[in-house]
Protein backbone atom coordinates (compact mmCIF):
# COMPACT_ATOMS: atom_id res chain seq x y z
CA UNK A 1 0.00 0.00 0.00
CA UNK A 2 1.10 3.75 -0.86
CA UNK A 3 2.89 4.83 2.35
CA UNK A 4 0.79 8.15 1.42
CA UNK A 5 -2.75 6.13 1.13
CA UNK A 6 -6.03 7.95 3.13
CA UNK A 7 -7.50 6.63 6.20
CA UNK A 8 -10.87 5.74 5.16
CA UNK A 9 -14.00 5.03 6.67
CA UNK A 10 -17.50 3.96 5.40
CA UNK A 11 -20.67 4.57 6.66
CA UNK A 12 -23.40 2.61 6.28
CA UNK A 13 -23.01 -1.25 6.31
CA UNK A 14 -25.35 -2.19 3.55
CA UNK A 15 -25.25 -3.76 0.01
CA UNK A 16 -23.60 -0.34 -1.28
CA UNK A 17 -21.46 -0.21 2.02
CA UNK A 18 -19.75 -3.52 2.36
CA UNK A 19 -18.70 -3.32 -1.99
CA UNK A 20 -17.23 -0.03 -0.78
CA UNK A 21 -15.23 -1.93 1.96
CA UNK A 22 -14.07 -4.73 -0.83
CA UNK A 23 -12.83 -1.92 -3.57
CA UNK A 24 -10.91 0.21 -0.98
CA UNK A 25 -9.34 -2.86 -0.17
CA UNK A 26 -8.23 -3.57 -3.47
CA UNK A 27 -6.68 0.22 -3.76
CA UNK A 28 -3.34 0.75 -3.14
CA UNK A 29 -3.67 4.61 -2.12
CA UNK A 30 -6.77 4.08 0.85
CA UNK A 31 -6.55 2.24 3.81
CA UNK A 32 -9.83 0.93 5.30
CA UNK A 33 -9.79 1.64 9.10
CA UNK A 34 -13.77 1.66 10.40
CA UNK A 35 -17.31 0.50 9.22
CA UNK A 36 -19.80 1.96 10.81
CA UNK A 37 -23.36 1.06 11.16
CA UNK A 38 -25.81 1.56 13.12
CA UNK A 39 -27.68 -2.32 13.65
CA UNK A 40 -24.97 -4.70 15.68
CA UNK A 41 -26.73 -7.36 13.96
CA UNK A 42 -26.15 -6.22 10.38
CA UNK A 43 -24.83 -8.18 8.05
CA UNK A 44 -22.85 -6.20 6.35
CA UNK A 45 -20.98 -5.16 9.71
CA UNK A 46 -20.30 -9.38 10.44
CA UNK A 47 -19.03 -9.53 6.46
CA UNK A 48 -16.93 -6.41 6.58
CA UNK A 49 -15.09 -7.43 10.31
CA UNK A 50 -14.41 -11.21 8.09
CA UNK A 51 -12.51 -9.26 5.49
CA UNK A 52 -10.74 -7.67 8.61
CA UNK A 53 -12.24 -4.28 8.78
CA UNK A 54 -12.89 -2.44 12.07
CA UNK A 55 -16.49 -2.26 12.41
CA UNK A 56 -18.66 -0.57 14.84
CA UNK A 57 -22.41 -0.40 15.61
CA UNK A 58 -22.15 3.24 16.72
CA UNK A 59 -22.83 5.00 13.40
CA UNK A 60 -21.86 8.45 12.71
CA UNK A 61 -20.85 9.19 16.80
CA UNK A 62 -18.29 6.08 16.77
CA UNK A 63 -17.18 7.72 13.45
CA UNK A 64 -16.34 11.06 14.66
CA UNK A 65 -15.07 9.59 17.97
CA UNK A 66 -12.29 7.32 15.80
CA UNK A 67 -11.41 10.02 13.80
CA UNK A 68 -9.88 11.81 12.23
CA UNK A 69 -10.04 10.28 8.91
CA UNK A 70 -8.67 11.79 5.45
CA UNK A 71 -12.19 10.59 3.65
CA UNK A 72 -15.32 9.52 4.42
CA UNK A 73 -18.04 7.66 2.43
CA UNK A 74 -21.45 8.24 3.38
CA UNK A 75 -23.32 5.12 2.24
CA UNK A 76 -26.71 5.36 4.76
CA UNK A 77 -29.31 7.71 3.58
CA UNK A 78 -30.35 10.81 2.18
CA UNK A 79 -32.55 11.72 5.27
CA UNK A 80 -29.38 10.82 7.51
CA UNK A 81 -26.90 12.66 5.39
CA UNK A 82 -27.68 16.21 5.95
CA UNK A 83 -27.04 15.29 10.03
CA UNK A 84 -23.61 13.25 9.52
CA UNK A 85 -22.47 16.22 7.06
CA UNK A 86 -22.40 18.50 10.15
CA UNK A 87 -21.50 16.04 12.54
CA UNK A 88 -18.24 14.95 10.00
CA UNK A 89 -17.01 18.71 9.31
CA UNK A 90 -14.06 18.07 11.39
CA UNK A 91 -13.66 14.41 11.08
CA UNK A 92 -12.40 14.32 7.31
CA UNK A 93 -11.50 16.96 5.03
CA UNK A 94 -13.35 14.89 2.34
CA UNK A 95 -16.96 13.52 2.94
CA UNK A 96 -18.44 11.41 -0.25
CA UNK A 97 -21.79 11.41 -0.37
CA UNK A 98 -23.08 8.46 -1.89
CA UNK A 99 -26.74 8.55 -1.34
CA UNK A 100 -29.11 11.79 -2.67
CA UNK A 101 -29.54 13.80 -0.65
CA UNK A 102 -28.50 16.78 -3.15
CA UNK A 103 -26.27 18.65 -0.51
CA UNK A 104 -22.82 18.31 -1.63
CA UNK A 105 -21.22 19.22 -4.86
CA UNK A 106 -22.81 17.29 -7.73
CA UNK A 107 -20.00 15.14 -9.62
CA UNK A 108 -19.83 12.98 -12.26
CA UNK A 109 -16.09 12.13 -12.99
CA UNK A 110 -16.02 11.87 -16.74
CA UNK A 111 -18.21 15.16 -16.66
CA UNK A 112 -16.60 17.41 -14.14
CA UNK A 113 -14.32 15.35 -11.48
CA UNK A 114 -11.34 17.41 -12.23
CA UNK A 115 -13.18 20.62 -10.87
CA UNK A 116 -15.27 19.34 -8.07
CA UNK A 117 -12.17 17.15 -6.59
CA UNK A 118 -10.58 19.50 -4.84
CA UNK A 119 -13.75 20.13 -2.96
CA UNK A 120 -14.70 18.34 0.55
CA UNK A 121 -17.86 17.51 0.33
CA UNK A 122 -18.86 15.80 -2.90
CA UNK A 123 -22.39 14.22 -3.55
CA UNK A 124 -22.49 11.52 -6.40
CA UNK A 125 -26.41 11.70 -7.34
CA UNK A 126 -27.55 8.15 -7.78
CA UNK A 127 -26.45 5.04 -9.69
CA UNK A 128 -28.59 6.53 -13.05
CA UNK A 129 -27.61 9.72 -12.88
CA UNK A 130 -23.57 8.39 -13.39
CA UNK A 131 -24.83 5.78 -16.04
CA UNK A 132 -26.53 8.42 -17.85
CA UNK A 133 -25.47 12.00 -17.33
CA UNK A 134 -22.03 11.37 -19.20
CA UNK A 135 -23.97 10.25 -22.42
CA UNK A 136 -26.60 12.96 -21.85
CA UNK A 137 -23.86 15.54 -21.81
CA UNK A 138 -22.29 14.36 -24.79
CA UNK A 139 -25.28 14.80 -27.07
CA UNK A 140 -26.18 18.47 -25.53
CA UNK A 141 -22.97 20.00 -25.72
CA UNK A 142 -23.72 21.82 -28.94
CA UNK A 143 -27.39 21.71 -28.22
CA UNK A 144 -29.90 23.01 -25.85
CA UNK A 145 -32.25 20.10 -25.21
CA UNK A 146 -35.89 21.29 -24.58
CA UNK A 147 -37.08 18.03 -22.68
CA UNK A 148 -34.80 14.32 -21.57
CA UNK A 149 -36.17 11.23 -20.43
CA UNK A 150 -34.44 8.65 -18.54
CA UNK A 151 -35.77 5.10 -17.39
CA UNK A 152 -33.52 3.19 -15.08
CA UNK A 153 -34.10 -0.27 -14.68
CA UNK A 154 -32.28 -2.30 -11.86
CA UNK A 155 -32.97 -5.76 -10.53
CA UNK A 156 -34.30 -6.02 -7.32
CA UNK A 157 -32.26 -7.93 -5.39
CA UNK A 158 -29.42 -4.79 -5.92
CA UNK A 159 -31.82 -2.55 -4.52
CA UNK A 160 -31.37 -2.31 -0.56
CA UNK A 161 -34.09 -0.83 2.07
CA UNK A 162 -32.39 2.42 2.22
CA UNK A 163 -32.62 2.72 -1.65
CA UNK A 164 -35.62 1.72 -1.27
CA UNK A 165 -37.01 4.67 1.27
CA UNK A 166 -34.95 7.02 -0.73
CA UNK A 167 -36.58 6.64 -4.25
CA UNK A 168 -37.90 10.37 -4.39
CA UNK A 169 -34.60 11.45 -3.20
CA UNK A 170 -33.36 9.78 -6.23
CA UNK A 171 -35.81 10.56 -8.73
CA UNK A 172 -35.44 14.56 -7.50
CA UNK A 173 -31.69 14.58 -7.25
CA UNK A 174 -30.96 13.15 -11.02
CA UNK A 175 -33.74 15.34 -12.15
CA UNK A 176 -31.56 18.34 -10.72
CA UNK A 177 -28.53 17.05 -11.90
CA UNK A 178 -29.79 16.01 -15.29
CA UNK A 179 -30.97 19.58 -16.05
CA UNK A 180 -27.43 21.35 -14.22
CA UNK A 181 -25.48 19.37 -16.24
CA UNK A 182 -27.03 19.22 -19.92
CA UNK A 183 -28.71 22.87 -19.35
CA UNK A 184 -32.16 21.42 -20.29
CA UNK A 185 -35.49 22.86 -20.07
CA UNK A 186 -37.42 19.70 -18.18
CA UNK A 187 -36.10 16.44 -17.49
CA UNK A 188 -38.22 13.17 -16.13
CA UNK A 189 -36.51 10.37 -14.49
CA UNK A 190 -38.39 7.05 -14.28
CA UNK A 191 -37.31 3.91 -12.22
CA UNK A 192 -38.39 0.30 -12.52
CA UNK A 193 -37.07 -2.12 -9.99
CA UNK A 194 -37.29 -5.79 -11.32
CA UNK A 195 -37.83 -8.54 -9.40
CA UNK A 196 -37.64 -10.49 -13.05
CA UNK A 197 -35.44 -14.01 -13.07
CA UNK A 198 -33.02 -14.48 -14.67
CA UNK A 199 -32.33 -10.99 -13.13
CA UNK A 200 -31.66 -7.64 -15.77
CA UNK A 201 -28.74 -5.80 -16.07
CA UNK A 202 -28.32 -2.28 -14.94
CA UNK A 203 -29.98 -0.42 -17.71
CA UNK A 204 -30.76 3.23 -18.25
CA UNK A 205 -33.26 4.58 -21.38
CA UNK A 206 -33.02 8.25 -22.45
CA UNK A 207 -35.00 10.27 -24.81
CA UNK A 208 -33.46 13.35 -25.77
CA UNK A 209 -35.38 16.14 -27.63
CA UNK A 210 -33.44 18.99 -28.54
CA UNK A 211 -33.34 20.88 -32.03
CA UNK A 212 -30.39 21.17 -34.61
CA UNK A 213 -29.26 17.09 -33.35
CA UNK A 214 -26.96 15.73 -36.09
CA UNK A 215 -26.79 11.81 -35.97
CA UNK A 216 -22.70 11.54 -37.40
CA UNK A 217 -22.49 14.26 -34.11
CA UNK A 218 -24.14 12.41 -31.64
CA UNK A 219 -22.89 8.94 -32.64
CA UNK A 220 -19.29 10.55 -32.08
CA UNK A 221 -19.75 12.33 -29.28
CA UNK A 222 -21.79 9.00 -27.79
CA UNK A 223 -18.75 6.87 -28.36
CA UNK A 224 -15.78 9.22 -26.72
CA UNK A 225 -18.33 8.94 -24.04
CA UNK A 226 -18.29 5.73 -23.75
CA UNK A 227 -14.92 5.23 -23.85
CA UNK A 228 -13.83 7.65 -21.69
CA UNK A 229 -16.70 5.63 -18.80
CA UNK A 230 -15.02 2.69 -19.80
CA UNK A 231 -12.09 4.00 -18.87
CA UNK A 232 -12.91 4.95 -15.25
CA UNK A 233 -15.55 2.72 -14.54
CA UNK A 234 -15.41 -1.14 -16.09
CA UNK A 235 -15.48 -2.20 -19.66
CA UNK A 236 -18.73 -3.30 -18.61
CA UNK A 237 -20.48 0.06 -19.51
CA UNK A 238 -21.92 -0.08 -23.02
CA UNK A 239 -24.33 1.33 -25.21
CA UNK A 240 -26.71 -0.85 -26.78
CA UNK A 241 -28.67 1.52 -29.11
CA UNK A 242 -29.15 4.72 -30.38
CA UNK A 243 -31.36 6.22 -32.86
CA UNK A 244 -31.71 9.67 -33.68
CA UNK A 245 -34.50 11.15 -35.92
CA UNK A 246 -35.28 15.03 -36.33
CA UNK A 247 -35.16 16.50 -33.00
CA UNK A 248 -35.03 13.37 -30.77
CA UNK A 249 -32.13 10.83 -29.89
CA UNK A 250 -33.09 7.43 -27.91
CA UNK A 251 -29.89 6.11 -26.38
CA UNK A 252 -29.70 2.94 -24.60
CA UNK A 253 -26.66 2.23 -21.93
CA UNK A 254 -26.05 -0.70 -20.02
CA UNK A 255 -23.60 -1.57 -16.98
CA UNK A 256 -22.32 -4.98 -15.88
CA UNK A 257 -20.20 -5.24 -12.69
CA UNK A 258 -16.81 -6.74 -13.13
CA UNK A 259 -17.23 -9.64 -10.96
CA UNK A 260 -16.10 -10.65 -7.27
CA UNK A 261 -18.49 -10.38 -4.50
CA UNK A 262 -21.16 -8.26 -6.98
CA UNK A 263 -23.22 -10.43 -9.52
CA UNK A 264 -23.15 -9.36 -12.94
CA UNK A 265 -26.73 -7.71 -13.04
CA UNK A 266 -25.35 -5.20 -9.68
CA UNK A 267 -23.63 -2.60 -12.18
CA UNK A 268 -25.80 0.10 -10.35
CA UNK A 269 -24.12 -0.95 -7.35
CA UNK A 270 -20.76 -0.99 -9.24
CA UNK A 271 -20.59 2.15 -11.20
CA UNK A 272 -21.12 4.98 -8.26
CA UNK A 273 -18.96 3.04 -5.87
CA UNK A 274 -16.35 2.87 -8.90
CA UNK A 275 -16.62 6.85 -8.71
CA UNK A 276 -16.43 7.41 -5.20
CA UNK A 277 -13.17 5.39 -5.05
CA UNK A 278 -12.08 7.28 -8.26
CA UNK A 279 -12.67 10.48 -6.38
CA UNK A 280 -10.73 9.35 -3.15
CA UNK A 281 -7.80 7.83 -5.23
CA UNK A 282 -8.24 11.31 -6.95
CA UNK A 283 -7.78 13.21 -3.66
CA UNK A 284 -4.19 10.99 -2.91
CA UNK A 285 -2.48 11.07 -5.90
CA UNK A 286 -3.61 14.77 -6.20
CA UNK A 287 -4.15 13.79 -10.05
CA UNK A 288 -8.29 13.59 -12.11
CA UNK A 289 -8.13 11.86 -14.87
Amino acid sequence: MDTNSLKAAVLGAGIIGLDLVEKIQASPHLDCRLVAGRDPRTLGLRRAADLGCATSAGGVTALVGAGPFDVVFDASSAAAHTAHWAALSNAAPLLIDLTPSSVGIPVVPAVNGAEAVGHGHLNLISCGGQASIPLLHAITRDVTATYIEVVTTVASPTVGRSTRLNLDEYIATTQNAIRTFTGAEHAKVLVNISPAIPRPPFRVAMTVQAPGLEPARVHAALRDAEQQAQAWCTPGYKITSCHVDGEQATVAAEVTAPGGRLPGHAGNLHIINAAAILLAEQRATGKAR
